[in-house]
């Protein structure tokens, strides 16, 4: 895992003592930047064409994983007639859609409905959070959906992982797009705010917001500070850039020098990479992308003075620079999803007015900026919640039935693609499973879903074994 500075630094992989002395110059950085890079020499020829006219509609994608999973049905999936042990307190509100509803604490989302689809069947098997963060943030099932995992060295990459991978191959729509971002010392893949898959109550590494097998290399670049926090400088300050530079020197010098010695697959290969986190260090435009205080305060005050408001700004400053793959996770302090009891107190008080004020003005922002037509913005948690509520006023794990939500990249705002049952309990038309979903993402930012990524051993691994959801492309 790769971290820029914030409330814990972590390398999830482990890394012996002589493979560090290999990479060397790491420290001198303070940061794992050259690993983010290190995976784009590697590629895979694609297995199939796609000529259908979404294909590589999105330049940029931003996830908003909200973590602990909401509950769909008081949010997008309000079944008023049922019970009112399933049901609960919160009343439907109109949309700007006709004959659309939503919950009662989302307003201002109610108001825009016209820019966002609903898949109201997403389904899947499993109840465990690790697991099924790793299943929806990936596109494929866990390899041991029975446990309870830690990160792991053969996971699925999940999909800031994917577009790390890709980048530099070519593959996909927009390559001058991509090369200009390179030129100018950008990431590919960033994860925002200090979330869930760092630090959990057992000091847990999560699954699904690494690079699995394709090594840790193609980590996302985490930045684990908060990004409403006033101190917010997620890249550490170069006061020397002279300095710097001779540093990048020296380091070349060594690197000549060990080159006879034996080196592993995970220090391989990084001369390149390195160059390209010193030009993250000191590339002028990498630092104005990540600088919030740019934005009036009006704006700011807009989304939301939170970890996720201030989090979908940034995203938003990040996909405009060209950034292709933003997650904004929701932070685990901030009142998280996690709702086992006191559902409809924490929805209405805490969680709902941030996502709606967040999400919202990121709906706003990104299309009077004439970014939503090539910005596609998914919101998802790992799983629904049950549709009984339990004797503390809360709402269990439920896979069985979820809602996602999606927008931007020519989606047709006001949709809604399947059906739950009366209950909300499971789908009663038109499955969607997190493979389908990973494929309708894939397909819109240009990459074929049948994509072989290869590991270190050069293994094939499909990218998607689902099918795009077609009605909403």
């Amino acid at each position: 895992m790769i971290t820029v500075p914030g409330q814990s630094v972590r390398h999830c992989e482990g890394i012996s003592r002589r493979e560090w002395l290999c990479a060397g110059g790491l420290s001198t950085l303070g940061l794992g930047l050259p690993l983010l890079f290190a995976g784009q020499s590697v590629g895979a020829p694609l297995t199939g064409a796609t000529t259908r006219p979404s294909f590589g509609r999105a330049k940029s994608c931003i996830v908003l994983f909200l973590f602990g999973a909401p509950a769909h049905q008081d949010l997008w999936d309000l079944k008023p007639h049922s019970p009112v042990e399933v049901r609960g307190e919160f009343q439907p509100i109109p949309t700007s859609v006709p004959d659309l509803f939503v919950g009662e604490h989302i307003p201002r989302l109610a108001q825009r409905a016209d820019q966002f689809a609903l898949i109201r069947s997403v389904t899947h098997p499993d109840n465990t959070h690790t697991v099924a963060m790793h299943y929806m943030l990936s596109g494929i099932r866990h390899a041991r959906p029975a446990t309870n995992p830690q990160n792991a060295p053969d996971d699925f990459p999940c999909y800031g992982s994917v577009m790390n991978y890709v980048a530099a191959r070519g593959d996909r729509r927009h390559d001058n797009d991509t090369m200009a971002r390179h030129a100018s010392g950008l990431p590919t893949a960033v994860s925002l705010n200090a979330p869930a898959n760092q630090v959990s109550a057992n000091n847990h590494i999560f699954p699904g917001f690494f690079a699995g097998f394709l090594g840790k290399a193609h980590d996302p670049l985490f930045v684990s500070q908060n990004s409403d926090a006033a101190d917010f400088r997620p890249l550490p300050a170069v006061e020397n850039p002279d300095r710097l530079a001779a540093r990048r020197s020296l380091l070349a010098v060594v690197e000549r020098g060990t080159e006879a010695l034996e080196r592993s697959a995970a220090v391989f290969g990084l001369d390149r990479e390195y160059l390209r986190a010193f030009q993250v260090l000191t590339a002028p435009g990498v630092r104005r992308a990540f600088d919030l205080a740019d934005e009036p305060v009006g704006l700011r005050d807009a989304y939301g003075r939170t970890p996720f408001g201030q989090g979908c700004l940034l995203a938003r400053r990040l996909v405009e620079q060209g950034v292709s793959l933003v997650t904004v996770n929701w932070q685990r302090d901030d009142a998280f999803w996690d709702t086992h009891k006191n559902n409809f107190s924490e929805m209405k008080n805490k969680l709902c007015p941030n996502l709606d004020q967040g999400l919202a003005a990121l709906l706003d922002d990104l299309g009077q900026r004439g970014l939503l037509d090539e910005t596609l913005v998914v919101a998802l948690g790992e799983f629904g919640r049950t549709p009984q509520i339990n004797a503390a006023a809360g709402r269990d794990h439920w896979a069985a039935c979820n809602t996602v939500v999606l927008a931007g990249a020519g989606i047709p705002g006001g949709a809604v693609y399947g059906a739950s049952d009366r209950i909300a309990a499971y789908p009663a038309a038109d499955p969607v499973t997190p493979q389908d979903l990973a494929a309708t993402i894939y397909h819109l930012l240009g990459l074929d879903p049948h994509l072989a990524l290869r590991d270190f051993q050069d293994r094939p691994y499909a990218l998607s074994s689902g099918e795009p959801v077609s009605a909403l492309l």
